[in-house]
This record gives C-alpha cells, sequence and structure tokens, in this order.
C-alpha cells in the first residue's frame, strides 16, 4: 500500500508540474522570458522524486538558466530543445553522484522532462513568430511612413526650386551693380546661403527619388579613392588614422557615380564627426559572391540600441541643431535601396559604430 501511495504521490507532482509549466507558458510575457523559463525549472525541480537534491539546467541560445546548486558533476538526464524542428539548446536534471544513481530516475521523470522540453520548444517557437511578426509590422509601419513623405517631399522641393533660382539670379545682377564692398560681401552671404538650401532641396529630392539616375558600369575602388583624397583635409584636421583593406581591386557596380560617391562622402564624413581626436577609422571593400561590401567603422560614441531603427529616417539627427539636417543617412538609404542594396548598422567594440553597405556586383 505504501509503494502504491508513493507512486500515487509521484504522478500527481509530475501532473501538477506540467500543469503549472502549461500555465507559464499560456502566461508567458515575450519580453520578460527569463522569468517564465526560470519559473519552468523550478517546476521541474520540484516535480522529481528526490526535490530537496534535484538540480536543473536550461540552455538555450538566448539563455542560460539554473537552479543555484547545478553543476556538472552530477547524475544526469537530458531532453533537447527543439524549436521548428531544430535542435535549439536542451533541460538537464540531475542527482548529486554521492548520493544517488542513475537508476534513481524514474521512467516517468523522463517523460516529463521530454514533455517539458517539447513545450519550451513551443514557446520559443510563439517567441519568434511573435518578434518577426513585430518585425515586419514595424517595416510596413516604416515603408507607409517614407512612402507618404517622400510625396510630400517631392512636392515642396519642387516648390523651393523656383523661389531658390530667382534668389541667386537675382542676387548676381545686384552684385553687379553694387560698388559697396560691404553690400556685395552681404549679397555673396545671401548666395552662399542659398546655395546651401538649394543643397537641401537636392537632398530631399534624392530622398524623394525625384533626381534621374545616371546608371552605368562603375569601377568601385576609384570611386572610394577619390572621395578619401577629398576628405583628406578633414581626416587630418582631427588627426584621424585611416586604415585601408581593398581585397578586390577589379569591383565594378552598375551604378550613377554621382549617387555613390554621395554615400561613401556621407558615411566617411559621419565617421569622421563622430570620430574622437586621434581616433581611427577602417575602410575595407570585399567582394563576397555577387555582392560588394563596404565596411566603414569608426571609434565614436556609437548608436544607443533605442534609436538603432531611426537612424535612416529623414530629418532624425543625433547632431546639435544647426549641424544637420537629418536627412544624410536617409538620402543614402534611398539611394542604396535604388540600387538594389542594403544597409545596415552594428556596434564597434569597444566603441564606435560599423555601417555595412552590400551592392550586387556587374
Amino acid at each position: 500500500m505504501v509503494g502504491t501511495e508513493a507512486k500515487l504521490k509521484e504522478r500527481i507532482k509530475e501532473l501538477t508540474c506540467l500543469y503549472e509549466v502549461t500555465s507559464i507558458i499560456v502566461n508567458s510575457d515575450y519580453d520578460q522570458l527569463q522569468t517564465s523559463l526560470e519559473a519552468i525549472i523550478y517546476c521541474l525541480k520540484r516535480a522529481w522524486q528526490f526535490d530537496d537534491d534535484t538540480e536543473v539546467f536550461l540552455q538555450n541560445g538566448d539563455f542560460h538558466i539554473e537552479t543555484n546548486g547545478f553543476n556538472q558533476d552530477l547524475f544526469l538526464i537530458k531532453s533537447n530543445i527543439r524549436v521548428f524542428n531544430k535542435s535549439d539548446g536542451c533541460i538537464q536534471v540531475g542527482y548529486p553522484k554521492d548520493k544517488y544513481r542513475p537508476s534513481d530516475f524514474l521512467e516517468e521523470e523522463k517523460k516529463l522532462l521530454e514533455n517539458v522540453a517539447l513545450a519550451v520548444g513551443n514557446l520559443l517557437e510563439r517567441k519568434q513568430v511573435h518578434d518577426s511578426e513585430a518585425a515586419i509590422k514595424r517595416q510596413v509601419e516604416r515603408a507607409d511612413r517614407l512612402h507618404i513623405l517622400g510625396e510630400i517631399t517631392a512636392g515642396i522641393a519642387h516648390e523651393l526650386n523656383t523661389p531658390l533660382a530667382n534668389i541667386l539670379g537675382f542676387t548676381e545682377l545686384l552684385k553687379e551693380r553694387m560698388s559697396d564692398p560691404n553690400g556685395i560681401r552681404d549679397l555673396e552671404k545671401i548666395v552662399d546661403n542659398a546655395i546651401f538650401s538649394r543643397e537641401v532641396v537636392k537632398k530631399l529630392m534624392f530622398f524623394a527619388c525625384e533626381m534621374p539616375q545616371q546608371m552605368k558600369s562603375v569601377s568601385l575602388i576609384p570611386v572610394a579613392e577619390n572621395v578619401l583624397k577629398l576628405l583628406g583635409p578633414s581626416l587630418q584636421s582631427k588627426n584621424i588614422k585611416l586604415t585601408k583593406a581593398f581585397s578586390d581591386t577589379t569591383i565594378k557596380l552598375r551604378a550613377d557615380t554621382v549617387q555613390l560617391t554621395q554615400v561613401l562622402f556621407n558615411l566617411i564624413m559621419n565617421a569622421i564627426y563622430f570620430s574622437p581626436e586621434a581616433g581611427s577609422i577602417d575602410i575595407s571593400i570585399d567582394g563576397l559572391g555577387k555582392m560588394a561590401q563596404i565596411r566603414i567603422s569608426d571609434e565614436g560614441t556609437g548608436i544607443a540600441p533605442k534609436i538603432g531603427d531611426k537612424v535612416f529616417e529623414p530629418f532624425f539627427t543625433t547632431r546639435p541643431v544647426g549641424e544637420g539636417s537629418g536627412l544624410g543617412l536617409s538620402v543614402v538609404h534611398g539611394i542604396i535601396s535604388s540600387h538594389k542594396g542594403a544597409i545596415s548598422h552594428g556596434p564597434n567594440l569597444p566603441k564606435g559604430t560599423i555601417f555595412t553597405v552590400d551592392f550586387p556586383k556587374l
């Protein structure tokens, strides 16, 4: 009778564990999955026959959780966690070797472990689906915003072009009639500011895809070298060390030379701006199969995770007021997309940022 009662007690513990694990999974917050998985391993600990001595370990690509006394010097049973039919971690349950034998594990406990590992795998699958859906939703919302903004921007750019041309034209006429040196100097300031405004309009039109492209075969390395030559004084003024690594000098792209130059100029200029005095900038160009990859890394302050998705949005800038329009990276993103390429950024450990640009090779 005692044996039957003990077995019944163990089955109740196992069923209770399954019920608790199911409840935890149903109520899981995908943003706080660590908490849910910790609760699951302690449910498993309580479900084992000798629960006071039981230790549990759960490992997944993103998580590493264990009970306080877990170590590898235990008799262990293990069940793999499968996510989308691929092994992605495991759950292990163990007893101390000085008190127990492998035979002390019950067959029902092994089945329980398999069921819990299956449930955890399902939870991780749902999290991945949830994250993918959220990412797709953000991309769609961003695409909608950019489309609407592109239409508005194109209209604004066209409206501004005519008055800016008039300002420049009439100012030049006034300069011809003006004899006062101070007046001429003031008119030159008007010209300079009108030209600056016209450049902003050009950037708006690039962003709105209103500038016609002249696509042709372009050698990538010479374009990069020309940009670096143009930016030589800026590099020298901050005493920045430049490291180049061009593994393939024969890379050709189908591209608009002016727009390709603008992409490289903006990205390298950004790296210079955010780099500290006597910092280092690394530029590499590699041929990777059908793609050409450009990597530009700096040792600046880096991009905070909370603004990582915003850096390519128009009019977003981390520069002080008056030092940037917030159009540089959005224009770069638009140009690269129109060339069927891709751009991304990541941390340059221990500090700084790496921008990676991929273009299809010709």
